[in-house]
């Protein structure tokens, strides 16, 4: 399985003990299919630094060992300038910042990839794009 994971995923493995986050056990489930090797992560560029942003803000005391764990995650880094073709059109098209719309261009450009977010206000807007599956909806067998 090839996925691509937002920021909004990404940061549940970080916090996953608090009581008001929801479907960090899915978010688990991913990370622990790539420890594994059963899953195999494509990523923008920006994705360190996304959630290293919000490492920084949310857990200063933790940011240094969290972002280690980060970067020993398995993952291939994602570029193109068709990528950001794609992301850009996406970001017009929905309104949508292009952040958001990278790691969607990502999955998009790889045939069997989906990118699992978080983040319900950006999936209700590219859903008919296709290639994006809600975290809550991500099942495991």
């Amino acid at each position: 399985m090839i996925l691509v994971v937002d920021a909004s995923v990404a940061i549940k493995w970080f916090f996953r003990d608090r009581t008001d986050e929801v479907h960090a056990h899915q978010a688990l489930q991913i990370l622990a299919a790539v420890n594994s090797e059963k899953t195999q992560l494509r990523q923008p560029l920006h994705f360190i630094a996304e959630v290293a942003a919000v490492l920084s803000r949310e857990k200063p005391d933790n940011t240094k060992t969290d972002l280690a764990d980060l970067l020993n995650i398995e993952f291939q880094r994602v570029e193109s300038s068709a990528i950001y073709a794609t992301a850009c059109d996406l970001a017009i098209r929905l309104n949508h910042h292009l952040f958001d719309t990278l790691y969607h261009a990502a999955a998009l450009h790889e045939p069997e990839a989906t990118l699992i977010t978080a983040d319900r206000r950006y999936y209700d807007k590219a859903k008919g794009v296709g290639q994006i599956t809600l975290l809550g909806d991500m099942r495991f067998v």
